[in-house]
């Protein structure tokens, strides 16, 4: 991505950090209970100890991947994740690439509508 402007290139680099303790996580798990929708981001180890805890309750469950699954929303209300993640990277704001947009990226992309 280039800025026409100055001519000088711009990259962003976006890690994921491990939900629990903050070492670099490997991915993002999403799951629901209740009826509410969480992810979470994990690293190799965690991942395996939330499938290990889950796999007695996911073993006898009922899976419903028959219903097409809703768009993922970010959870301030903001319609596109996508269009999050370009407005803050336009704007020089690190964003996540995946997972959560934080609240404070939510809250400037708000604003700035």
């Amino acid at each position: 991505m280039s800025d026409n402007l100055t001519g000088m290139a711009k990259r962003v680099i976006t890690t994921l950090e491990d939900d629990l303790d903050g070492s670099e996580a490997n991915e993002t798990i999403i799951f629901s209970i209740d009826a509410a929708e969480y992810e979470i981001d994990l690293n190799n180890v965690h991942a395996a100890e939330l499938r290990e805890a889950m796999n007695k309750y996911t073993a006898v469950a009922r899976k419903t991947t028959g219903r097409a699954r809703p768009a993922r929303r970010p959870s301030s209300g903001t319609k596109d994740a996508k269009a999050v993640r370009a407005w803050a990277i336009e704007n020089g704001i690190p964003v996540n690439a995946r997972g959560r947009i934080q609240a404070d990226v939510l809250e400037r992309y708000a604003a700035a509508l």
